[in-house]
């Protein structure tokens, strides 16, 4: 009865949402008493789509008792979805740091069948946790794209000693920011390409790290005396078409209007061009963060900070078929958390992000693709080229949101534009 229900809930969703002929709820809130929220997805070497979700027993955040991840796998380009299905579960005990697991941030690697999930354990609210009783780090691996998980391993420590000895002072409590991890595409140390994340962290806001083993063992990425957004919240990290790293990150509530906080590593490089394919993969510096809202053509968030997606994917510009590159940003234009929808900028030259006001300006859009409460988003390319963009829709009020996931071209999201 219950997926009856939710099938009625998507349909109902889909109607009020614009293209919503091809919006599928993947978990409704509205049809469960246990609430849904975070939507993690992947794509996994087959092309595979893994969309993952919170399930709140406590009926809240990641820390304020028990919490499970579930998870759904789409074999046909988000046709058609496989059933509900357990990530892992926590026990609900209290204090134990199998509590709960939440926040899900996840990447498939491009080259194997091995998919890396990363998630907040226990039952430690973040904004009381200290780094005696820290937010707690788990990690989980899948060897066959994401149809199974390994159980959860716990990786608190070997995160928090990479900024025990900051001039900044030890981070006090941690998370991955949720969604999506970002694999590079350029940069290839034995057998894995490089993954990035960016942590939400307090006190001095945001930090990122990257690993050449995937997942195995991390490292700050430049220095730890430096936090590369002071002021950000929940991050994402995306790689640059030079090789370079750029950190995208939610306004904290003092920042209601800010849009995003932009900031870009720069790898050390003899000669600064695009052309110029030698650097250093070690070295480098952060240039200094900037908030969208004050640059022209900025994205903005009207009256709200809220979790969402930057994803840099190649185009063809339709006017004269040139090959480029565009970057999509995700955020709900507000007034609060309603409106989702998406930016888009080409980043066919390399003065399109020279430094992070150049990113953080001449901004395109935005493509609604919500007109209800909606708040949580992150998106993936397709094996099919179209934007698989998830969710959440509709405020249930105790907890939850309708999970939704489209398809979406490029040419539909720039007007005809790019494809």
């Amino acid at each position: 009865m219950k997926y009856v229900i939710a099938a009625l809930v998507s349909l109902f969703v889909s109607t009020a949402c614009l293209g919503g002929d091809e919006i599928v709820c993947l978990y409704s809130s509205a049809a469960s008493e246990v609430p849904y929220r975070i939507p993690a997805i992947a794509k996994n070497k087959k092309g595979e789509l893994v969309a993952v979700t919170d399930y709140r027993y406590c009926k809240s955040d990641i820390g304020f008792g028990r919490v499970d991840l579930h998870y759904r796998i789409s074999r046909d380009n988000g046709r058609t979805w496989g059933e509900e299905l357990p990530l892992v579960e926590g026990n609900g005990v209290e204090g134990d740091s199998h509590c709960g697991f939440g926040d899900a941030a996840i990447v498939a690697d491009r080259k194997s069948k091995e998919v890396l999930l990363i998630c907040v354990c226990g039952q430690t609210p973040y904004f009381s946790a200290t780094r005696n009783n820290p937010n707690r780090v788990a990690r989980l691996r899948s060897h066959d794209g994401g149809h199974t998980w390994s159980k959860p391993e716990e990786i608190t420590e070997s995160i928090y000693t990479l900024f025990d000895e900051s001039k900044l002072g030890a981070v006090q409590s941690l998370f991955f920011g949720s969604g999506r991890i970002c694999q590079s595409r350029t940069i290839k140390v034995g057998k894995y390409y490089r993954i990035y994340a960016a942590l939400c962290a307090r006190p001095g806001g945001n930090r990122v790290i990257y690993s050449d083993d995937f997942g195995q063992t991390w490292h700050a990425l430049g220095s730890i005396d430096v936090s590369p957004a002071p002021l950000g919240d929940e991050p994402k990290i995306e790689e640059l078409p030079n090789g370079d790293v750029l950190l995208s990150s939610r306004p904290g509530w003092g920042n209601l209007n800010s849009g995003r906080f932009y900031n870009i590593f720069r790898y050390d490089r003899p000669q600064r061009s695009i052309l110029n394919s030698q650097f250093s993969i070690l070295n480098g510096q952060w240039d200094s963060p900037v908030a969208s809202a004050d640059c022209e053509g900025g994205v903005v968030a009207k009256d709200n900070v809220t979790n969402g997606e930057i994803l840099i994917v190649p185009a063809v510009r339709t006017a004269d078929k040139a090959k480029t590159i565009v970057a999509l940003q995700s955020v709900p234009l507000g007034p609060k958390r309603a409106n989702v929808a998406i930016y888009w900028k080409e980043l066919g030259s390399e003065s399109a992000y020279k430094d992070a006001s150049a990113f953080a300006s001449g901004w395109s859009g935005p493509y609604q693709v919500s007109r209800q409460s909606s708040a949580y988003s992150t998106m993936v390319q397709q094996r099919d080229g179209r934007i698989a963009f998830y969710w959440e829709e509709i405020d249930n009020g105790q907890g939850g949101f309708e999970m939704l996931y489209r398809p979406i071209s490029l040419t539909e999201i720039t007007g005809g534009t790019y494809k």
